[in-house]
């Protein structure tokens, strides 16, 4: 019973945050200044009556909340409509896009678990050396960068300077084959032509090297934060006194003790690399769906601003809300109720 009272519990809430969001969207692509139908007809201008008639065929004559009612009960049945420009529907436009932005995200993530989580580990047990306030130094540096200036200097240092690496796209305009999975890893491997793979490697390094920044900081810190916690418990002073390898001490108790920090930290990770991309992919011309996005507020597109923010935090809360199960498989007594 208690089990279920948590999971329903987490359930409603990513409910009643997915209906905030909904109205938070709506609200806000309405704030922008510009008017869609008139960003539609270009410079050549549009008569009154094509004008009245187009804003009647996307609903912007009814009254503001006549229009979000609307839109949420199109929502709610899985319609985003269409993009006022392009007329494709925008479910359709985002899950072309997001394997792009899922790729960059996963890779990144990857970076900054596969160095964050070591670094932080070796801080922790090195507390107070040189490497430790070295470690927190570049932590610092790299979480208060800004993620623009970042990846400009990264493209003036591997692309201009040393000529090592590609500055936009997913793989170089010689090669061309049909997406199977939209993972251009996977496709170019299942392609079967030869240095495809290696071109897809080569243009997603730099960009998932830059969004990976501020996540790796955070979860270096953390790390290293909770570790240090964790090594002051009774039990690791016990498990000491017994003579415990220092290995086995600090991987089996220590660190699987600090484990739900730190997937706290990757499940909030991935809310900073979905808004990360959006510049991310902005600067390195990554057709993804940040790319897209931001298109779409210049060409004021509203069903695409509020479809694609609406998608980008479901996926962001039902990536928090398995982080929040996953407590349960880690440590039972969340899921009792019971404190840690």
């Amino acid at each position: 019973m208690k089990l279920l009272n948590f999971i329903s519990s987490k359930i409603a809430l990513v409910a009643f945050t997915f209906l905030g969001i909904t109205l938070v969207s709506f609200v806000l692509i309405r704030l922008l200044p510009g008017d869609p139908i008139l960003v539609m007809s270009g410079e050549k201008g549009i008569s009154e009556e094509r004008y009245e008639q187009l804003r009647a065929e996307h609903g912007l004559d009814e009254p503001i909340i006549s229009q979000y009612f609307i839109y949420l009960g199109n929502v709610l049945q899985g319609n985003l409509g269409k993009s006022i420009v392009t007329q494709v529907d925008v479910l359709d436009e985002f899950m072309q896009l997001f394997p792009a932005t899922v790729e960059l995200a996963l890779f990144a993530i990857l970076i900054a678990i596969f160095i964050g989580i070591p670094v932080g580990i070796l801080a922790a047990i090195k507390k107070g050396s040189i490497f430790d306030h070295g470690v927190m130094a570049i932590s610092l540096t790299g979480y208060s960068m800004p993620i623009f200036w970042w990846a400009l200097l990264m493209i003036i240092l591997f692309s201009n300077t040393l000529d090592l690496l590609p500055v936009s796209g997913r793989i170089s305009l010689i090669y061309y084959f049909e997406p199977i999975t939209g993972f251009m890893l996977i496709d170019s491997w299942l392609s079967g032509q030869e240095g495809a793979w290696q071109s897809a490697l080569s243009h997603l390094i730099l960009p998932s090297f830059v969004l990976s920044t501020i996540p790796t900081s955070i979860i270096s810190r953390q790390t290293r934060s909770a570790m240090i916690e964790v090594m002051q418990e009774d039990f690791i002073k016990t498990a000491k006194a017994k003579g415990l390898r220092p290995s086995r001490l600090i991987i089996v108790h220590a660190l699987r003790n600090a484990m739900l920090t730190i997937i706290t930290v990757i499940g909030l990770s991935v809310s900073l690399l979905l808004t990360g991309a959006i510049l991310t992919e902005t600067i390195f011309s990554w057709p993804g769906i940040g790319k897209w996005m931001v298109e779409g507020i210049f060409r004021r597109d509203y069903p695409i601003v509020q479809g694609g923010l609406i998608l980008i935090s479901l996926t962001v809360m039902l990536v928090n809300l398995t982080v929040d199960l996953s407590y349960g498989i880690i440590d039972p007594r969340v899921m009792l109720g019971k404190k840690t």
